[in-house]
């Protein structure tokens, strides 16, 4: 099934046969560090720019009922987000991913997001629709 939008996701993850955490790390789009004239001007059109780790949170995806919900919660943090990127991690057989498995993946995400090596993840904007990176 082709993900494009952030209901796509959870679908997707309730229908899997072992228990699923979905992985979130929130990211916001800044100017590089000593950003040329170009870079600078991209970046106030809109484009451009890298993607900062800013938050990150573990979920089941019954914990979750839309994008919305998502947004509204992450709100409650006073963090300011532009894409999040997201993973799922399975359990075995009927044990869900432990807090502790959880969390290394997570971190793992953040530290992949950091070097810019999104492609195993899935983009999402603030409105919950899939976002090409490249």
């Amino acid at each position: 099934m082709a993900i494009s939008r952030f209901g796509d996701l959870l679908e997707e993850a309730r229908r899997q046969p072992e228990p699923q955490r979905l992985l979130f790390v929130f990211t916001r789009a800044e100017l590089p560090d000593h950003p040329s004239e170009a870079q600078r001007r991209h970046f106030e059109q809109g484009e451009g720019g890298v993607l900062t780790p800013v938050l990150c949170v573990d979920k089941a995806p019954e914990e979750l009922s839309d994008m919305a919900a998502l947004v509204a919660e992450s709100r409650q943090t006073g963090i300011d987000w532009d894409i999040v990127f997201v993973a799922a991690l399975a359990g075995s057989g009927t044990t869900p991913p432990s807090a502790e498995q959880a969390e290394q993946h997570l971190n793992r995400m953040v530290e992949a997001v950091k070097m810019g090596n999104v492609a195993p993840f899935l983009a999402l904007d603030r409105q919950g629709d899939a976002v090409r990176m490249g």
